[in-house]
């Protein structure tokens, strides 16, 4: 099977387990969060690797920059989601570091490739 590039990159490796583990982690919210947080949850959470995987596909440097930075927007807004489900009780605060380890180490490779392109597009 043929693969496409953005397979290849780290940050959306690691973006994809951080799917899963937030997956596993909502899967215990109380029912009614189903469609609330829960919902918007997944929704954010799913959105860093399908931009990076957008953006890696795009020719432009400037639009492929654009992409890195909706997908490190996604990563905030699953933080403070996740901040609010442990304020809320939904998750404990292990679970919130271990989080928080993945979005520091995501968080740290998205600035890293975005400032790899910046440098592209800077005349040498």
């Amino acid at each position: 099977m043929d693969s496409y590039s953005f397979e290849n990159l780290e940050v959306w490796k690691v973006s994809r387990k951080f799917v899963v583990e937030v997956y596993k982690i909502q899967s215990l919210f109380p029912p009614f969060e189903k469609y609330g947080l829960g919902d918007q949850l997944r929704r954010a959470v799913i959105s860093i690797p399908s931009n990076i995987a957008e953006g890696n596909s795009r020719t432009s440097l400037k639009e492929q920059i654009h992409f890195i930075e909706i997908a490190y927007g996604s990563l905030m807004e699953v933080y403070c989601q996740l901040i609010i489900s442990y304020d809320l009780k939904y998750i404990n605060e292990k679970q919130l570091e271990r989080c928080k380890c993945l979005i520091s180490q995501i968080g740290g490779m998205l600035n890293g490739l975005r400032r790899q392109k910046i440098s592209k597009l800077s005349p040498k």
